[in-house]
Formats: C-alpha cells, sequence, structure tokens
C-alpha cells in the first residue's frame, strides 16, 4: 500500500468507501504461536459474525513492529444488533413547537456557543430500531444512518462475545485477549486530529469543534457543547459533563455566600472583643496559663494565642451559624435542581424509556465464562428470537434470517452458597483496610501526642521567634497541626493508591452479573473506604480534640497513664482555627495533586511515547497509528471522575461551618477541572466506548447521604468545635452588669487549678519554665474549662455554666437539625423531578409515536392486501412481540 497517497486523517479502509468502525493491534512475538492461534479463531469468528476486516502490516507502522486489524461493520450487522441492543433512532422529525426563549436572553450572549455546536443534530422523534420496518426510519444513507459512536458501541458489543477458542467456547472476549496480550490495543478511532480540521469532506471532524469551542482553558466562561459531547463520547460521558456543569454552577452561589460570610467576619474584625482581651497586656498577659504536656511543658501566658484568636474569629464568628443553614438547604436545591435537568436530558437524549433493566439483559461476559452452572429463567419462557444461520454458499459466508422457536430459556446463575462466601470475603476485605486507615489515624494521633512535647522544648527558644511578621504564628501547636496533616495526607494517597487495586480485585471476585451491578458495587466499595480515609482526620479534629482532656492533676491519656501521651487540648480559641487549617490542607492537597495526576502524567507519557514519530511526514502517521499512542480510557476512567468530585462535595458539606471559603476554593478548582477534563478527554485519551446511562447511577443516593449527614455533622460543629454557643450563653446569661457586654468573657471561660496540687510526673522540669515565672509569687494556673475554683466545697468539678452550655449546646443541635431538616423536605416536595413541560413533551411524543406507528402498519397492510388480492391466507404478516424478548445472536452466529 503507498501510504503518501492515504490522508493522515484517513477513518476509512483502503477502498476509501468503508469507514474504519475499531481497531485491534498487536505485535508478533517470536514465541507467540498461542496467541497467533487465538487471533486466527478469533478473526474468523469475527469475519463468521459479518465483520470486515483489513490488516496493515508491521511493515507500514511507525515503530516497524505493530500490526494494526481495522474493523468495519456492514449495514446487515448494524442492523441487527441496534435491533438487539435497542438503540432509538428518528424517523421522523420533531413538530412539536420548542420552548419560548427566556426574557433577557440577550444578557447570556457572551457565554454562548453557535448553535452549530450546540446543537450538532436536527431534533427527531425517535423509536427503538426494528430491522423487520427499516421503512418506518428516516434512512437516507445506510453509511451514516447510525452515527460513530453507535456504531463503535455495536463493535465492542460482538468484541466482547466472540470466542478465541475452538475447544473451548467459555474462552472469549476481547479483554481477556488484551489482558494475555494477544492484542495490545483496542480502541475507536478519532474522527480527525484535534488542532485542525480533517481534509476528507465526508469526515465530521467533531473532535476538532470539541477542542475548539469547549476543550480550551480560555473557553471557561463558556457553556458546555453537551450534545456534541453526547454525540461524540455517548450519553454516559455526557450525562458526566453536565452533572459536573450543573455542580460548578451551583457552586457559585454557595461560593458567593460563603465569601459574604467570611467579609464579614473582616467587618467587624474590630468587634472581636475575647481576642483584645486576650491580646490585651493586662489581661492575657497576666493570665498564667496550665502546661500543655507532661514534663516537657511549661506555663506560657495566655497573649501568646493572639494570632491564632484573631484568625479563629475570621471563621468563628456569628456568620458560621447563618452558612451553615444556607449550606444545609443549599445541598438540597442542589440535588432537587440536578433531579429536574437530569429529566431534561433524558428526554432531549432519548432516555425517558431507558431502563437499566436493558442494560441488565446485557450479562457481563465474565459472569458468563465464570458461572457455569446454569437454570430455567422463571421470567422469559416463552417463544425467544434466535437467530438461525445458515451458510449460504462454499465461502462460508452466513446469511441472517430469523425464524421462531420455542424453547425452555436457561440463564448462568452462581450458587447462593458462592454468592454468600464471595460476599463475606469481600466484606471482610473491606472491614480489614477500613481498619487499616483507622490505625493509621491512631497513628498520626499518637504522633502529634508525641512530638508536641519535643516542639515545645525545641521553639522555646527558637529563633523564628524573633521574626517580625510569622514568629507569632509558628507555635508548638501549629508546627504539630501543620506536620500531622502533611503526614496524614501521605498516609492518604498511599493507602488510597493500594486500596484502589484491591478494591477492583474483591469486586471481580464477587463476579457481579452485570455491567450495572459491578459498577455499584465497586462504587459503595470505594467511597465507603474514601470516606474514611479523608474524612477521619477532620472528623478526631471537630469532634474529639480537646474534648476528653481532664484537668490539672487528673488529665487524660490516649492508651492510659503509662503511655505517657496526654490527650490534646485545644487553644482558648477553640480547635476551629485547627480544623480550617486540616480541611485546607486535604482539600487543596487533594485538588493539586488530582490535577496533577490528570493533566500532567497523561502529557508526559504521550509525549515520550510519540517523540519519534512527530518527526514523521503526516503521510506516514496514520490516524490508527496516532491514536494508538495516545492513553487508554479505562472502563473504570469515569469512576474515577466522579469519585474525586463525591469526595470533594463531601468536604464542602460536611465541614463547611469550618472554613466557609472552602465553596469559593472548590468552585475554582471545578472550573479549571471541566476544562482539564475535556481537554484530556479530547487530546491526551483514545476514543472512548460510548455507553448509555440516564443518570449518575449510585452516586446520586451516595450525595443524598452526604447531604444528610451534612447537616448532623455542621450542627454538632457549631455547637462543639467553635465557641458561639458559650459566648451565646455568657452575652445573654453570665455578663456582668445590666447591659450585654462580651467584656469578661475570656476570665469567665477559665477555671483555676492549685499549682501545688500538680502531680510531679505533670509538673515541668527544670528549665522549662520561662523566665518570668516565679514559683514563689505564682500559685494557681488557669486551664481551658468550666470547674470550681480550688477552696470551693466542689472543687475541681464542673460548675453549672458547664451543664447551662451543655444544654444550650444541645438545644441547639435538635433546632438546627429539625429547622433544616423541615426545610429540607419541604423543597424537596415543592419542588417536582421532573418540569410539568417535559412530562407534557414526553406524553405528546409518545402519542405521535403511536400515532405514526399504527398509520405505519397499517398502510403496510393495505399494501400487502393489494398486492395479494383476496387470498387473505398468503398474507405474510410479521407477528408482532407483546412483551420484550431476549436475542441471543452471537453464541447463535457461531455454533
Amino acid at each position: 500500500v503507498d501510504k503518501q497517497q492515504q490522508s493522515k486523517d484517513s477513518v476509512y479502509f483502503r477502498d476509501g468507501v468503508r469507514r474504519i468502525d475499531f481497531v485491534l493491534s498487536y505485535i508478533d512475538d517470536k514465541d507467540g504461536e498461542k496467541k497467533q492461534d487465538r487471533r486466527k479463531v478469533f478473526e474468523a469468528n469475527l469475519q463468521k459474525a459479518g465483520l470486515d476486516l483489513e490488516t496493515e502490516d508491521k511493515s507500514e507502522s511507525e515503530d516497524g513492529k505493530t500490526y494494526f486489524l481495522k474493523i468495519h461493520v456492514p449495514w446487515e450487522v448494524l442492523a441487527t444488533y441496534a435491533d438487539v441492543l435497542k438503540i432509538k433512532v428518528p424517523f421522523k422529525a420533531n413538530d412539536i413547537p420548542a420552548k419560548r426563549e427566556v426574557p433577557m436572553s440577550w444578557l447570556f450572549t457572551p457565554y454562548r456557543l453557535p448553535d452549530r455546536v450546540m446543537h450538532p443534530e436536527p431534533d427527531y422523534f425517535t423509536y427503538t430500531f426494528d430491522k423487520s420496518k427499516s421503512d418506518f426510519f428516516l434512512i437516507e444513507d445506510k453509511e451514516t444512518f447510525f452515527p460513530p459512536s453507535t456504531r463503535n458501541r455495536i463493535v465492542y458489543y460482538l468484541l466482547s462475545r466472540i470466542p478465541y477458542s475452538v475447544e473451548d467456547k467459555d474462552k472469549k472476549g476481547i479483554k481477556r485477549l488484551l489482558n494475555n496480550g494477544t492484542y495490545t490495543a483496542a480502541f475507536p478511532l478519532h474522527d480527525c486530529r484535534y488542532w485542525t480540521q480533517s481534509r476528507d469532506d465526508n469526515c465530521e471532524s467533531e473532535r476538532y469543534s470539541l477542542y475548539k469551542h469547549w476543550a480550551r482553558f480560555s473557553r471557561f466562561y463558556k457553556e458546555q457543547p453537551l450534545n456534541l459531547i453526547r454525540k461524540y463520547y455517548g450519553e454516559k460521558i455526557g450525562i458526566y459533563f453536565a452533572w459536573l456543569g450543573f455542580y460548578t454552577e451551583m457552586l457559585s452561589y454557595a461560593a458567593v455566600v460563603g465569601l459574604l460570610c467570611f467579609i464579614y467576619g473582616v467587618a467587624t474584625f474590630d468587634n472581636n472583643v475575647w481576642s483584645k482581651e486576650i491580646c490585651n497586656e493586662t489581661i492575657g498577659g497576666n493570665i498564667v496559663m496550665c502546661p500543655l504536656c507532661d514534663m516537657k511543658c511549661g506555663y506560657w501566658k495566655l497573649n501568646t494565642t493572639c494570632s491564632s484568636s484573631w484568625q479563629s474569629y475570621l471563621f468563628d464568628n456569628t456568620a458560621t451559624v447563618f452558612f451553615a443553614i444556607f449550606m444545609g438547604i443549599w445541598v438540597t436545591l442542589f440535588l432537587e435542581f440536578w433531579k429536574r435537568r437530569q429529566s431534561r436530558l433524558e428526554y432531549e437524549w432519548d432516555l425517558v424509556d431507558f431502563e437499566e433493566e436493558q442494560q441488565q439483559l446485557q450479562l457481563r461476559p465474565e459472569y458468563e465464562i465464570k458461572c457455569t452452572s446454569r437454570r430455567v429463567n422463571p421470567i422469559t419462557q416463552e417463544q425467544e428470537w434466535v437467530l438461525d444461520q445458515t451458510p449460504a454458499d462454499k465461502t462460508g459466508r452466513f446469511i441472517l434470517c430469523w425464524t421462531t422457536v420455542v424453547l425452555w430459556e436457561s440463564e448462568p446463575y452462581l450458587p447462593l452458597t458462592s454468592k454468600c462466601a464471595r460476599s463475606m470475603l469481600s466484606g471482610a476485605t473491606v472491614l480489614f483496610w477500613i481498619c487499616l486507615i483507622i490505625a493509621s489515624i491512631i497513628g498520626v494521633i499518637a504522633y502529634r501526642l508525641a512530638v508536641f512535647a519535643a516542639f515545645a522544648s525545641i521553639m522555646k527558644d527558637s529563633p523564628t521567634n524573633k521574626l517580625d511578621v510569622v514568629g507569632s504564628l509558628i507555635t508548638p501547636q501549629f508546627a504539630t497541626s501543620v506536620t500531622a496533616s502533611c503526614i496524614n495526607f501521605v498516609i492518604i494517597m498511599i493507602l488510597n493508591f493500594l486500596y484502589e487495586r484491591v478494591a477492583i480485585k474483591i469486586t471481580d471476585m464477587e463476579v457481579p452479573k452485570t455491567h450495572v451491578e459491578y459498577e455499584n458495587k465497586l462504587t459503595v466499595k470505594m467511597f465507603l473506604f474514601q470516606f474514611v480515609n479523608y474524612y477521619s482526620s477532620c472528623f478526631y479534629v471537630a469532634f474529639f480534640k480537646g474534648k476528653f482532656v481532664g484537668y490539672p492533676g487528673k488529665y487524660a491519656y490516649m492508651f492510659g497513664e503509662w503511655s505517657g501521651l496526654r490527650n490534646e487540648e485545644c487553644e482558648p480559641g477553640g480547635c476551629l482555627i485547627e480544623l480550617t487549617t486540616q480541611l485546607v490542607i486535604v482539600m487543596v492537597g487533594k485538588q493539586v495533586w488530582g490535577n496533577i495526576q490528570e493533566a500532567l502524567v497523561p502529557w508526559l507519557r504521550n509525549w515520550w511515547v510519540s517523540r519519534s514519530a512527530r518527526n514523521h511526514p503526516e503521510s506516514l502517521y496514520s490516524r490508527w497509528e496516532q491514536d494508538h499512542d495516545l492513553q487508554n480510557f479505562s472502563q473504570l476512567g469515569l469512576f474515577y471522575e466522579y469519585l474525586e468530585m463525591v469526595v470533594q462535595f463531601g468536604f464542602i458539606t460536611l465541614f463547611v461551618a469550618s472554613f466557609p471559603l472552602a465553596p469559593l476554593l472548590a468552585l475554582m478548582n471545578n472550573i479549571l477541572e471541566v476544562r482539564v477534563d475535556a481537554w484530556k478527554f479530547t487530546t491526551q485519551f483514545r476514543r472512548p466506548v460510548a455507553a448509555k446511562a440516564h443518570s449518575i447511577g449510585a452516586w446520586e443516593e451516595i450525595l443524598n447521604m452526604i447531604a444528610v449527614f451534612s447537616v448532623v455533622t455542621n450542627a454538632f460543629i457549631v455547637s462543639f468545635t467553635s465557641d458561639m454557643i458559650p459566648r451565646l450563653v455568657y452575652l445573654y446569661v453570665y455578663h456582668p452588669g445590666s447591659e450585654k457586654t462580651m467584656e469578661g468573657y475570656i476570665s469567665n471561660s477559665l477555671s483555676v487549678f492549685n499549682i501545688s496540687e500538680i502531680p510531679s510526673v505533670n509538673r515541668p522540669e527544670d528549665g522549662e519554665n520561662p523566665d518570668w515565672f516565679d514559683s514563689s509569687n505564682i500559685t494557681t494556673c488557669s486551664y481551658r474549662d468550666y470547674r470550681y475554683p480550688p477552696g470551693h466545697e466542689k472543687q475541681y468539678q464542673h460548675n453549672m455554666q458547664f451543664w447551662h452550655i451543655l444544654a444550650a449546646k444541645l438545644a441547639f443541635i435538635i433546632i438546627m437539625e429539625h429547622v433544616v431538616f423541615v426545610v429540607k423536605f419541604f423543597v424537596a416536595w415543592l419542588i417536582p423531578d421532573v418540569p410539568s413541560e417535559v412530562k407534557a413533551r414526553v406524553k405528546r411524543e409518545r402519542y405521535l409515536i403511536q400515532e405514526y406507528l399504527h398509520d405505519y402498519e397499517l398502510e403496510k397492510l393495505k399494501i400487502q392486501l393489494s398486492q395479494n388480492g383476496r387470498n387473505i391466507d398468503q398474507c405474510t404478516c410479521p407477528t408482532t412481540a407483546s412483551s420484550p424478548m431476549k436475542v441471543e445472536v452471537v453464541s447463535d452466529c457461531l455454533t
């Protein structure tokens, strides 16, 4: 073949007529006789199934050792499997009037894309394809009637079920051939280079349009061409980008409100009376605090926490309560409005009648292979359409014709005992890994407790204390928190890397029946692990640190007093600022690391693989070779995209009361994420096999679960992590004088302990106390709690104010939860999942489809009657099944 005569962007066979629908590549190893035999049988079976094949010799490839097998699907096979897969195709132009234009829509003109990009196809009425009624559909050109995404989906359906062994019919499927190295890659082709249009007028150049209008960061403010994405990549990827875009849009409202709450904190900065008292030399400078750790920590003055107290106020103010309630309502609005958006997409993308049961009819090849037991299907014991194939001539080509047979349909199944054993082993494995995470978190906590004393001793005379700007910020608490957060982040990423592989293995071991079931099982396993992995450290700081400390003379220890690991205390300003630090490090660190993995790693790999081919003339670097050099988009690639966003969703909802700027950070990340994902799909990855989906699947239930749980966590954060409730109780009940004031709050929130009563194991060692400390003049120290002072008849027991504050905290939790839940359920009830306009259009379309189908059948009957005269007995009217019937095509083709 003279490749100089071929275009670099050719997506056709050498005859220039038959389109390349799929490409397989392989390397002919010297010791690969078994692989050759497998390929020979597999390719012979592909041809028996009706596919056209064409091989590019290794001498024509760029590396001189790779063969490329090009596959084309003829019309007969397309029509047969479009019927099997229940693919909807157009039969009439949609004559329902379009919805009226939104008022003031001209304001959104700068954000709009050209109409030819937003709506690449006319709107049609569609109906499930029926090969026996092919003249009912709008078939102008059989070669272009099915779009490339549908064609490659049909090819992959066949490739997944074609056997490659003569002796063992259970050995089948391209996935196993890829795993054992028989083939090195299997992929559909991109239609052109992404940076320029194809020279072939018959080529759509949709990849170029996607790159130009969608996959560049300069287009970050533009809407997404969802219809074009769906046409090129399929509904499953289209629904992901629709959800990601909608989530990003809704984040903008939360980000604005969170930013306003932060601005409120900055604007009321000077009204922070308690921080002024902490920083005041005559108040905070005269309050001597008890040591924060045993022996290595000395006494310290309250005003050393001046900076952290001011920082804490930025996030711990009255606006925090409002924002926590707002986010509880926002998450409900987000989920309800997404359901409405999703229902519109279902209508626009012909997914209204799409049922997961249709996908469940398509068993996973792995399930069919591993389940050797078979049983009678109690539901489908009825007439079944089976493909009868008889060789038409000596060449062995098969003629496809339909016959009707009655049989007892059997199906593969997994025995209950085997299923239970596999599920128990899987559950035990997941539980083991969750325990491993908890153990690592306990290790990090032990690190915090162990090194705090070391930091306190080392940093006592550290040169950093003399720095003008950051000197007051670098405290033992800060150093411990930052280093522990970084160590925790590294542990999270390592465990995540290992568990991903374990989760896939144990899900494979369970042998799920369908692709939907497989994805749902893996989703639950992965998210359960990620939930514990990413959020456990934040839960510790929010709900455990500083809550079980004890008091001087009777401190609480993590593993008992023998361990010497005394539980951490919160600063007088509370633990909220530390929760904020933990949240920022884990959340931002994950986002930065994720973007590096998603963008930089594929780019570097592709650059390395194609480094030599870039210097070739374009006529020598064919379309299939270009795509072969790109990264493979795995079957679980979209799963990880969802996982990343859902984990982020957890961060901005579960702990948002501690950091109102979290939605803003998430918004900035997602604006980048949309374009990074678009760029990655368009330029760095091979074209994925198109797949259908009418929703985001199990992720929707996970989001609902997080939404409910977030109300509880934020209520507890406001009550127990922040100092909001103690301050309000002081303001309304315990303030001195007749006027409500926060003056004296710091002294009121601290308890006093007699230094002489501190046990020797808790006292600072010689030389650990600061120079200003004089034991003869200073006889008491303060600590953060509400207890009776020494000399009182109930000394060191909790006073009445403690119980008042506890009652107020519990009351706030109950009130906030009930208010938010009532509003959530009311909003969910008020907003219907499917807009009334969509319901009306669906009903109208169904009515018209039945009317047109009836007219078609009537007209066809009239023609047959006119051709056959009055001899009704000779009428060959097609029988119509009253219910969907299972079609087994591939197995019959090859037996």
